[in-house]
């Protein structure tokens, strides 16, 4: 058989789908083998990771979608790109790319930092909706080695991470691509150079900012030309290939049966790494929670992904937040979030059988600024205290009550109100159960969900203690409420958290 471009794309796929070594595949490319799926018991413990969304985006220091922006006349990137570069038609994104040099990057400094802040496990960028891949493609010339940094970034993570311990993940984002970065075709509407194409035209770099083609949306493609889909399938299962990840984060669709054959490859081989054993995680967002714009999940495939959102409820199975103290890349000056709330996000999301996953914005030159590195401390003195109660912990049988008990979904975090200290979180393991209080009490706390009379906590109450405190401390349950009084000290300023026993 001759072998065309086509039909080694295809040969691509069907790879992913047949045998692994000398065993078969089990996972086969279709919604209901991949619901063979579950989540694996170190995911559901992990409770805390954090990520480097770290690509050449990063290099101007202004923030998210720097590559697509920076072709749309009148933007806030426009005009920074404008001034600081000049202008897109001559000098455009392949000229920002060589600007990401890593210079002071030292992965097992920042990995050693994020585990003692009780991150599980550590999450590495592969590819954002740039087309750049930060690790060393075997398909795509734009890439860590060949320019930035020129090293492996993907897999210098990787195993800093893995020496460390932690878990290892990698994001995928490249869906978005097609259409999200096709404004680099375009050409100012006003002014002295108008209709003076911008750099994407240039055939010497379609292989950076593809080819001239329709749609230019800020989305993942709904209906993109096969040779597309086959480009994406086989960068994703190099970049599974090469790394092994423990995660794997899909970012927008998977573009039906060629995304389902990704999944597919990967189970199957994270089983053949594991001994016969699905020891990995696929997360997909959920475009039911909004609209087709964000993702493909499906309910038993894959675990749920909900970016800078929280969900309503306990879920029934492991999911995961994504989100970030800032913005996704570095943006000088940009006001971030607080610890506590971070903290209190946390805990929302673990009370629901969910997982964290936050992002600090590396600098250019790889480092974490002032301002981030008291946030990582205050959340890792936070850790010090309330981790028992957060890792290898269960929701109980109502996630908690107060005014903000029914917050979340994807997307949604900026519209929370803040939580306060009238908002209630449980979380349990064994025979504990753990009440945070999200700030700071004036008085005593009542907790209605453990009132003898709602029919919720039926063993009898042993003691009542405060975590991180040796204080002694007066409970007395009735049938409306258990009644704690608050302690004299407060160990934590965030929460408040009691061990019941």
């Amino acid at each position: 058989m001759k072998i065309t471009r086509r039909s080694a794309l295809s040969l691509c796929g069907a790879a992913a789908v047949a045998t692994y070594g000398k065993s078969k595949a089990i996972f086969q490319p279709t919604w209901e083998s991949l619901k063979q799926y579950r989540c694996p018991q170190w995911f559901s413990e992990a409770k805390f990771g954090i990520w480097a969304h770290w690509g050449p985006q990063c290099a101007p220091r202004q923030g998210d979608w720097y590559a697509r922006n920076m072709y749309i006349q009148g933007t806030r990137q426009y005009k920074f790109h404008l001034q600081h570069y000049g202008h897109p038609s001559k000098v455009g994104y392949k000229d920002v790319i060589p600007l990401w040099k890593a210079e002071n990057w030292e992965p097992e400094t920042l990995i050693r930092r994020y585990k003692r802040a009780g991150a599980k496990y550590f999450v590495s960028l592969g590819v954002h909706c740039d087309n750049f891949d930060c690790w060393n493609s075997k398909y795509q010339r734009w890439n860590a080695v060949n320019y930035g940094p020129k090293r492996d970034v993907v897999g210098i993570w990787r195993k800093t991470a893995r020496e460390h311990g932690l878990r290892f993940g990698v994001t995928e984002h490249l869906a978005w691509s097609w259409t999200w970065f096709n404004v680099n075709k375009n050409s100012d509407r006003t002014g002295p150079l108008a209709g003076v194409p911008y750099d994407g035209n240039d055939p010497r770099y379609q292989d950076l900012y593809w080819p001239p083609h329709p749609g230019d949306q800020a989305s993942y493609p709904q209906n993109p030309p096969d040779y597309f889909k086959r480009t994406w399938l086989r960068r994703v299962i190099d970049l599974i290939d090469q790394h092994q990840p423990d995660l794997v984060y899909t970012d927008g669709g998977v573009f039906d049966q060629v995304g389902l054959e990704a999944i597919a490859h990967y189970y199957n081989a994270n089983m053949q790494w594991h001994r016969g054993t699905l020891d990995g995680v696929y997360t997909i967002k959920n475009h039911t929670a909004t609209s087709k714009l964000y993702g493909d999940y499906q309910d038993g495939v894959a675990t749920l992904e909900v970016e800078r959102g929280m969900l309503p409820d306990i879920h029934p199975t492991p999911w995961q937040t994504d989100t970030c103290i800032g913005q996704w890349f570095y943006y000088d000056g940009f006001t971030y979030k607080t610890p506590a709330q971070v903290v209190h996000q946390l805990v929302d999301i673990v009370s629901k059988n969910g997982n964290m996953l936050l992002n600090f914005p590396l600098m250019p030159d790889g480092t974490l600024d002032s301002k981030e590195e008291g946030i990582l401390e205050e959340i890792t003195e936070w850790m010090d205290i309330h981790g028992d109660a957060i890792f290898s912990t269960r929701p109980w049988k109502v996630f908690g009550e107060g005014p903000s008990a029914n917050a979340g979904n994807i997307l949604n975090e900026r519209t929370i109100k803040p939580f306060t200290a009238a908002d209630i979180r449980f979380t349990s393991k064994g025979e504990k159960l753990f009440v945070f209080v999200l700030g700071s009490p004036e008085s005593s706390i009542s907790v209605h969900s453990i009132g003898s009379s709602a029919g919720l906590f039926t063993r009898k109450i042993s003691r009542v203690r405060v975590l991180g405190s040796d204080e002694q401390i007066s409970w007395s349950l009735g049938p409306r409420e258990l009644r704690i009084e608050k302690p004299k000290v407060q160990p934590n300023p965030y929460t408040l958290c009691f061990e019941i026993s």
